[in-house]
């Protein structure tokens, strides 16, 4: 048995030495300096009470005793190693990448990573944002994807539906309040482009013949909607709940009760066909507790 006063660092000086033949070159692969090599490889021996190594003028070479015990030692060492990389690549930071609408990004996942970051510090989270459903793509280990089709997949799980609600911001909304129904025929309507006739679809769940509106303008993003009438382009169809801060602080008013209740639910989708790992799966789980508004209140 080694004394206990062996160090790591002179075993490993001595099989980097025995493989070489040369302290010099020993020291230039360890980044240590000759004298510092040929230190430790003479602190070793006086622990081992052995002769290591001949010394001779412009090399080293292995005493019977020393190579002995780097056929001893040599496998070990590299054991050691392999357990101490095991061991490093387990706590090394793993990454876990998901994709979502930018909208859904900006209103309720990016706020929540605060939590996320605090309970699993050892995971980098690579986010990529899109913004049409057709830009969606599974390269990333997961997505979270708008969609009027149900995913049965046991690799899928449903967040919440998207209920539209006619908004404004408050200066406009103090202005057509009384105004009622013809409101809506004396103000611009903004609408994602994507649910062109939306106001249309509106008005018809909420019982409104001869529907004309004054003015369309669509937009191209979710957000950009939501922003124009915050700013009093119009009244927008807003999605509820995941706009539902922007009431809360008062940007945007309900201009009527009556929503538009979409078919189209948040999906969260784990791409590929095996179990998800230890980290994808603490994400999912995650999401799922923070996002599924299905059985809680907003």
């Amino acid at each position: 048995m080694l004394p206990l006063h062996t160090s790591l660092r002179g075993l490993r000086c001595f099989c980097v030495a025995a493989e070489c033949l040369s302290f010099k070159e020993t020291a230039h692969r360890l980044f240590l300096t000759p004298s510092a090599v040929s230190h430790q490889i003479k602190q070793l021996e006086e622990n081992l009470q052995l002769s290591l190594f001949k010394r001779q003028t412009r090399s080293i070479t292995l005493t019977d005793d020393g190579s002995r015990f780097y056929q001893q030692v040599a496998p070990l060492m590299v054991k050691l190693s392999e357990t101490v990389n095991q061991f490093n690549q387990q706590k090394s930071m793993q990454e876990v990448s998901i994709s979502m609408p930018e909208f859904f990004a900006s209103e309720l996942f990016v706020p929540q990573l605060v939590g996320w970051s605090t309970e699993y510090p050892h995971i980098n989270l690579k986010l990529e944002t899109v913004k049409t459903r057709s830009a969606q793509t599974a390269q990333t280990d997961l997505s979270i994807v708008l969609s009027g089709t149900r995913h049965n997949s046991e690799h899928s799980y449903q967040l919440f539906p998207l209920n539209y609600v006619p908004a404004c911001n408050p200066i406009l909304y103090a202005h057509i309040k009384d105004k009622g129904l013809d409101a809506l025929s004396e103000t611009p309507l903004i609408v994602h482009q994507a649910r062109p006739h939306s106001w249309e679809q509106w008005a018809e769940a909420a019982g409104i013949h001869n529907f004309k509106a004054k003015q369309i303008i669509q937009l191209d993003s979710m957000f950009s909607v939501a922003r124009a009438a915050e700013q009093g382009l119009g009244i927008a169809l807003i999605p509820l709940p995941i706009s539902q801060k922007w009431f809360d602080n008062k940007s945007l008013v309900a201009l009527f009760p009556q929503t538009l209740n979409s078919r189209d639910n948040y999906h969260l989708i784990h791409h590929g066909n095996s179990q998800p790992n230890v980290d994808v799966q603490q994400l999912i789980d995650w999401i799922v507790a923070r996002f599924n508004f299905q059985n809680k209140p907003l």
